[in-house]
């Protein structure tokens, strides 16, 4: 017989911990093994129940979600989902603090609806207590082997100086992406594109949250515009971010590809037909396969391509996914990404035309 996720559910409101309790226990894969009101009751009841999974609130009586969070990641550490409304802005950028304390993901609170997208909703809500399981979590951050693992021989000057920066990241990828911008310095010197899978609504306030520790700029993209250097770019939510045969924008609400919208295979590839050879695309931590797609392509146009190290990813399905189709061509750990752009940059002579774009990618 299977084992089940055993999961705590820390919530102030006794109809979300109704709604909660009646979707997780839809599924036979979850178990729900404690429920608290309070941080600190719930810390009482973590050694008893031994959740695999804790689902937590953000505003509560007596200790907040960022206490708790932080109190579990020092006495307890287990995999954290916070799931909070987006209604009040102020609430949306600070639930990353709780990322930032090491819960690992977010997901907006279910309401009592039965329409589809409700549905739709809760399903996605018992994926992602799944996905989370699986994950090791620790006490602390470890200090990592910034080591450099080469899929090839890897030469700087083998590559042009990049026009462009594409990242893409899912799970976990809101502590890898800050990790990565906040060691940008403020005149970096191309455009930064950077697609996030998050739940609808979270988007602004993950950028709030970015920009308080990034140098740079930080915009959601707009149709018609020409990416600039030194400012950061994301597509607007539930929309595929391109790049027309201009460089210009394109923010499509063409279906999801492979379940994502925004996908960053599509805005990967888009990338790689413009730039070619001048283009860098990133693959951060996150389950599934998207963007290993879209950075073969990077790779096939000549371009750099590097996947986050499976010790410092929280989930390594994506970057895995790249290395398997040969597309990475270094594999780093997070901290050690943002150094090797700078290297690359300093280091290559500057391109002579507009870009190398490659019509050759499809």
């Amino acid at each position: 017989m299977t084992k089940k996720i055993r999961v705590l559910l820390v919530e102030d409101s006794k109809i979300t911990l109704l709604i909660l309790r009646k979707i997780l226990n839809s599924s036979p894969q979850i178990e729900v093994v404690g429920e608290a009101r309070t941080g600190l009751e719930a810390l009482e009841v973590i050694p008893h129940v031994q959740p695999d999974v804790i689902c937590t609130d953000l505003h509560m009586p007596q200790m907040d979600g960022l206490e708790f969070t932080s109190e579990v990641m020092t006495l307890y550490p287990r995999p954290i989902l916070v799931i909070s409304s987006w209604v009040h802005e102020e609430d949306s950028s600070h639930v990353f603090q709780l990322l930032e304390a090491g819960a690992l993901d977010i997901f907006p609170k279910p309401s009592v609806g039965l329409t589809m997208e409700d549905k739709l909703l809760n399903q996605e809500l018992i994926n992602k207590i799944q996905i989370l399981s699986g994950v090791k979590v620790f006490k602390k951050k470890r200090k990592f082997n910034s080591q450099v693992k080469s899929l090839e021989t890897f030469s700087s000057t083998s590559y042009l100086k990049p026009e462009i920066i594409a990242i893409g990241a899912s799970t976990g990828g809101p502590q890898a992406i800050n990790e990565l911008f906040a060691q940008l310095p403020s005149n970096f010197p191309v455009p930064v594109i950077c697609v996030q899978h998050i739940c609808f609504g979270f988007l602004q306030g993950f950028i709030d949250w970015l920009a308080s520790r990034c140098q740079l700029p930080i915009q959601i993209a707009k149709p018609g515009d020409i990416p600039k250097s030194g400012i950061i770019y994301f597509p607007p939510e539930q929309h595929h971010l391109e790049l027309n045969q201009r460089g210009q924008f394109i923010c499509s609400h063409s279906p999801p590809f492979d379940g994502h919208r925004p996908s960053v295979t599509v805005t990967f590839k888009s990338v790689a037909k413009f730039y070619g050879k001048a283009a860098v695309g990133i693959l951060l931590t996150g389950m599934g396969k998207d963007g290993a797609e879209g950075m073969q392509c990077i790779a096939q146009a000549g371009g750099l391509t590097i996947a986050q190290d499976e010790t410092t990813s929280a989930i390594f399905g994506m970057p895995k996914q790249a290395i398997d189709l040969g597309a990475a061509k270094l594999v780093l750990p997070i901290h050690a990404i943002a150094p090797k752009l700078l290297e690359v940059l300093q280091r290559q002579p500057p391109l002579s035309g507009k870009h190398y774009g490659s019509s050759n990618i499809s």
